[in-house]
């Protein structure tokens, strides 16, 4: 194993800390917890937004917390969700008084811990919702999920509800809209290599040198088939074409886009994928309002990348264009 850390066991820690000294405009730490929150949280008369799950996905989640969209995250261990009491102490630090979105991925362990966290913070008559992203159409359930995984879609949850309650909204219309935006988002992702987890020290799967799976998850899930190298093209066009026939997208519809690296896909190869998403959406009488490419929610350092729409409407389209700043995310 080659990595440039510490120990295995203080990876999440430090990293933190590393965020923390490089952010301090935009992030502090919430006591003794594995939480980052907004410098200035809980801003006054605002609905809080939190969102986590486990390391390993970076800028994910603590990379978009900020103006115009997260006030908090919490971070597991590397792909493992954070306790309760971690998401419960991120929910009392963003809290304002107008109440708290969680958005969590569609894994068992976020959502079980999220729960009870939100169980605890009502205790405490802090009001909770959570709005679970299942964005994945690889797969109908997973290794660690009932259901459809979450995956780089939550991204664009976490830019409309931000933007939402930047303006001032209810919980119960930011929490509306975020599920909104959880109903029109697809996804679907792919790895050329396996990525490893520091205190196994050892790839989570094997690929050959020959070989590339389609559909695999952001933990080293399986995916719905393992085959050969392919084209980008070839590659691209297979992901697109499930997404769009999953919703279903149709001519004339208008769509956001996010081409999203694993950890170890250059920019290169990520803009030639770009080019084919476009190609198959305008071929199909889709338009493209708006495209990201970049590193949103990666594997460690996991070569692939997946390829998310976003149906817009109206509302959608105004709060997607809406500024934020976040460290990892800057759109003015």
């Amino acid at each position: 194993m080659k990595k440039l850390i510490n120990k295995p066991e203080a990876v999440v820690t430090e990293m933190l800390a590393g965020m923390v000294a490089a952010h301090p405009e935009y992030l502090r730490k919430v006591d003794e917890y594995n939480c980052l929150v907004r410098v200035d949280a809980p801003v006054a008369g605002k609905v809080g937004i939190i969102s986590g799950g486990g390391s390993g996905h970076e800028p994910a989640h603590a990379g978009f917390i900020g103006k115009g969209m997260l006030d908090g995250a919490c971070a597991g261990n590397v792909f493992s969700s954070p306790t309760p009491d971690h998401f419960y102490a991120a929910a009392k630090a963003v809290d304002s008084g107008a109440g708290v979105l969680m958005v969590i991925k569609n894994y068992s362990g976020d959502l079980m811990n999220s729960e009870m966290a939100a169980e605890m913070a009502e205790a405490e008559d802090v009001k909770v919702t959570r709005v679970i992203v299942n964005d994945d159409v690889a797969v109908e359930n997973s290794t660690w999920t009932t259901g459809r995984r979450g995956i780089a879609g939550t991204v664009f949850v976490h830019k409309v509800a931000g933007a939402k309650a930047a303006q001032g909204a209810s919980l119960e219309e930011v929490t509306a809209v975020a599920e909104k935006t959880n109903a029109n988002v697809r996804s679907m992702g792919m790895a050329l290599t396996p990525c490893i987890v520091p205190v196994a020290g050892k790839a989570n799967f094997s690929l050959g040198d020959n070989e590339m799976e389609i559909g695999m998850g952001i933990h080293g899930e399986p995916g719905i088939n393992r085959t050969c190298l392919d084209t980008a093209d070839n590659v691209t066009a297979l992901l697109t074409e499930k997404i769009v026939a999953d919703l279903p997208y149709q001519a004339g519809d208008e769509v956001a886009v996010l081409v999203n690296g694993l950890g170890a896909t250059p920019l290169m190869e990520l803009y030639i994928v770009n080019r084919k998403v476009s190609e198959v959406l305008a071929a199909k009488g889709i338009k493209v309002h708006k495209t990201y490419v970049g590193e949103y929610m990666t594997s460690l350092e996991m070569a692939g990348c997946s390829v998310t729409l976003l149906k817009l409407d109206a509302e959608l389209k105004e709060l997607l264009d809406e500024p934020a700043d976040t460290p990892a995310f800057k759109q003015f």
